[in-house]
């Protein structure tokens, strides 16, 4: 396992992160005997960076329980998710929140705590009980999210701070990004939407452009983790296949129009693990971190199969330029030309 620091922070990231989040499942629905299993073998295999939230459900007990059985203490990235109802008092809601996650895990400090909403204009307030967006001026502003970070800082219960990025929100995130507060952000970045990495190619459509913002966050010396690095799980041969999810995994592959034109796509772009010898789903994570810009590729491991299969693309290096060629070649033509 290969591993990466972070701008002047002391943190020294493995290149494969273990996401604990709902889609993959097995630290939100899978047994203890399997949770153990494999987080064991991770900590083997070289990783030492566990991502974790309040809204995976039973995630942060189930990992606390579990590193104290193997009385482990790898770093531990969690979040706080504001609502409409927290408002009032974000920054009190923030170390209200991070304490109880303390509790959750039984340690006495979290490396890094982010907030799980992405930053938005203004004062835009969540919607419901929404928790994806933020107006940036209640991240900034007084009693906001970062007035309580700071508390969180200075009372020694946290050790670095971040936020999440969703897409479409880049003119915010260099904002957040400019108070130099900031240290780790987790950015959504794949092969089938790479625009958190680049400008976006003049033809290629996408939900939500990522405007770049890995280069923007490496200028600012702070670390990139990736999440949904499998795209909902659809870079990976069993999706091209036509498999069947993972029995813990979350089905999160939408409607059938939206499921087929994500296959299509993960299709053109399978000659980079065909022609490299390796899986889809191990070319995806290679494509990310490649990206200079990037610090931790998060996997959601549903098996130990899984878990070994990700973690061998630590220390790969980039693609060759012929292949990375027929890359832009394939979003340039928004999916349409054939990938050989």
């Amino acid at each position: 396992m290969k591993y990466r620091g972070i701008g002047q922070t002391d943190l020294k990231v493995s290149e494969i992160g273990f996401g604990c989040g709902g889609n993959a499942g097995l630290m939100v629905r899978g047994s203890f005997d399997e949770q153990l299993r494999i987080v064991e073998a991770a900590l083997e295999a070289g990783i030492n960076y566990f991502d974790v939230a309040p809204d995976y459900i039973g995630a942060e007990a189930n990992l606390g329980r579990v590193l104290r059985t193997l009385k482990a203490r790898p770093l531990i990235n969690s979040k706080v998710e504001i609502r409409a109802e927290n408002l009032d008092d974000i920054a009190g809601h923030v170390v209200r929140s991070a304490e109880s996650t303390l509790e959750e895990l039984g340690v006495d400090h979290l490396d890094v705590l982010q907030i799980h909403n992405a930053p938005v204009a203004g004062t835009r307030a969540p919607v419901d009980r929404d928790y994806h967006t933020l107006g940036v001026q209640h991240f900034l502003g007084p009693r906001g999210a970062l007035e309580g970070l700071t508390r969180l800082v200075d009372a020694g219960k946290v050790k670095h701070v971040g936020f999440v990025c969703r897409g479409n929100d880049a003119p915010y995130v260099r904002e957040l990004l400019a108070t130099g507060m900031f240290s780790v952000l987790n950015v959504p970045y794949t092969l089938l939407n790479p625009s958190a990495g680049m400008v976006l190619p003049a033809n290629l459509a996408v939900d939500k452009d990522g405007g770049a913002v890995l280069d923007d966050a490496r200028e600012a010396c702070a670390g990139a983790a990736i999440y949904s690095v499998l795209a909902r799980g659809f870079l990976s041969d069993q999706s091209i296949a036509g498999e069947a999810h993972h029995p813990l995994a979350r089905d999160v592959s939408g409607n059938a129009s939206d499921a087929r034109n994500m296959r299509e796509r993960a299709a053109r772009v399978s000659f980079l693990a065909r022609e490299s010898g390796i899986t889809l789903a191990q070319a995806a994570f290679r494509f990310v971190l490649a990206h200079p810009g990037v610090t931790t590729a998060l996997g959601g491991f549903s098996s130990m199969e899984q878990l070994k299969e990700l973690c061998a693309v630590s220390g790969m290096g980039p693609f060759a330029d012929d292949l990375n060629a027929r890359l832009e070649r394939v979003w340039q033509s928004n999916f349409a030309e054939a990938e050989s």
